[in-house]
């Protein structure tokens, strides 16, 4: 039996609670999955080259192209506003309950994706003698979505139960090292009142940090 793309909407960032799916008429051709590492640069005085040091993984993002016909060729469709309705409903459509569009995993064969849709683009192919649309090809863009305890497990990140210590290094600010360590960068005041910094945001070179357990997690 043949397996359509599905994209399935729920009502909470945990996707737990769905509340609606739509599955293609045609699967797509092909689909592209983008994955995005950010760095900062710095280019100290007289250097042949810049420094490069990581900073983030972007989210991640899936696209693809997929084609509604309403001609009568493919069953399942007879009308392509109707269709255009449904996937509006399902992926795009403002979601009062939750203040945003719906959060939405992406399910094909092996693929499943957690995202929300930040583009849709409908290009209308064919037409009835009426001026009616009959065929449309969409393409699709969607960012991954995660939680926070998806984005600690993703980096590996220590336990914040135990306290660590760091050496904060060149370009290393205390955001930074909070992401790191507990995997929430706003928690650097806290971290800078448990080593009675008084400058939060120019931590000298070398020095050794404690980063303790902290509330927030």
């Amino acid at each position: 039996m043949l397996s359509k793309l599905q994209i399935i909407a729920y009502k909470d960032d945990e996707l737990r609670s769905k509340v609606g799916s739509y599955a293609v008429q045609l699967n797509p051709e092909s689909y592209e999955h983008r994955h995005h590492a950010e760095f900062t640069t710095d280019r100290g005085i007289d250097a042949a080259g810049a420094i490069s040091q990581f900073k983030s993984r972007a989210p991640e993002v899936l696209s693809f192209a997929a084609v509604i016909d309403a001609t009568g060729v493919v069953p399942g469709v007879s009308s392509i506003d109707d269709e255009l309705g449904k996937i509006r409903k399902v992926a795009y459509s403002f979601n009062g309950s939750i203040h945003s569009p719906n959060y939405l995993r992406v399910a094909w064969g092996k693929l499943t994706f957690d995202c929300q849709l930040v583009d849709l683009n409908v290009s209308y192919l064919l037409f009835s003698p009426q001026g009616l649309p009959l065929r449309a090809r969409l393409i699709f863009t969607f960012r991954q979505h995660q939680t926070p305890a998806d984005l600690a497990r993703g980096a590996g990140k220590q336990s914040a139960d135990l306290t660590h210590q760091r050496v904060v290094r060149e370009e290393a600010g205390l955001s930074l090292m909070c992401y790191d360590v507990y995997g929430d960068p706003g928690l650097y005041p806290q971290v800078g009142r448990a080593n009675d910094l008084n400058d939060v945001m120019h931590v000298p070179e070398g020095r050794a940090l404690n980063f303790p357990p902290v509330r927030g997690q």
